[in-house]
């Protein structure tokens, strides 16, 4: 967990990361509210399409039925979060794969924050094309 206890801990930048990762998501999520971060979980097994990330991202962040799954709905509902998040977000890879550039251009938004805005973690668990965004540890 030493990558993210860095992330948690401030001394490594937020932004969208392969994590290489045996946790559970409860331990994931627990060390992630141990530190009064927020935390979100995509399960991405069957979410290969755009709209269907996008509902996925949106589920686990809560953002609620002002959410229009779009986006630039994305960038504002990320642009309101309260505080610190962590995005855990598994089976990415099919998503890279089948779309790969509506993928990168969800990685940018979701990487993409002002540098008043709270921190945003995204950690891509799981297998995916090398190369499309760095290794946390």
């Amino acid at each position: 967990m030493s990558g993210l206890a860095a992330v948690l801990a401030g001394r490594h930048a937020p932004g969208v990361h392969r994590w290489s990762s045996a946790l559970d998501v409860a331990d994931v999520r627990e060390a992630v509210e141990h530190a009064s971060w927020s935390f979100g979980y995509v399960d991405g097994v069957g979410l290969d399409t755009t709209p269907a990330v996008l509902r996925g991202i949106g589920d686990a962040l809560a953002f609620g039925g002002h959410y229009g799954a779009n986006l630039d709905a994305l960038n504002d509902c990320l642009r309101d979060r309260g505080g610190p998040t962590v995005l855990l977000w598994d089976a990415w890879g099919a998503f890279a794969r089948t779309e790969p550039e509506r993928f990168a251009v969800v990685v940018d938004v979701l990487r993409d924050r002002d540098g008043d805005e709270p921190p945003l973690q995204v950690l891509l668990r799981g297998p995916g094309p090398d190369g499309v965004v760095p290794l946390l540890d």
